[in-house]
């Protein structure tokens, strides 16, 4: 399913969706989070990079999967695939970290939107979920780095 793209490898292209969209999820939410009075201009980008974000993220371990079981089958060994392991690695972590990133800036999005519907909560739950916010995007950034530079590592790193 996640195989190709128009007759490319799908993984090549989806990466590029994950590099973009993670980051721009963790900083437009800590902005959110810092920048209370530019709220309501920040949180339909927050809503919807909360969706596309970790899709993409799951989109590029699968695809990424594929890709690796397509090395494999053709009898790639040796150090290269200890590398694309490796890179797996942080991918699937990656992938464990935008999740909750993503639900917890919709908590906080629900939580911050003022509607007359959300609940009375205590005064102490809006800077806690910040903290989360702030601190699951922080993470999500260095494991973006961590999967892109391994990535990058088995792809470029003996050619240049």
């Amino acid at each position: 399913m996640f195989k190709e793209i128009l007759g490319l490898p799908a993984h090549v292209l989806v990466v590029h969706a994950v590099v973009v969209l993670v980051p721009l999820l963790a900083l437009l939410s800590a902005a959110y989070v810092a920048l209370p009075r530019f709220r309501t201009r920040l949180d339909w980008a927050v809503a919807i990079l909360a969706v596309v974000a970790p899709v993409s993220a799951f989109v590029a371990v699968e695809s990424g999967e594929e890709l690796t079981d397509a090395f494999v089958a053709r009898g790639m060994q040796g150090p290269i695939v200890e590398q694309i392991f490796t890179h797996s690695r942080y991918g699937d972590i990656l992938f464990r970290w935008v999740l909750p990133l993503a639900v917890a800036s919709l908590l906080l999005l629900f939580v911050t939107s003022g509607h007359r519907r959300v609940p009375k909560l205590p005064s102490w739950v809006t800077p806690a979920l910040s903290v989360v916010v702030v601190a699951l995007g922080v993470v999500s950034l260095v494991y973006v780095y961590l999967t892109g530079h391994s990535g990058a590592e088995a792809v470029w790193g003996n050619t240049l």
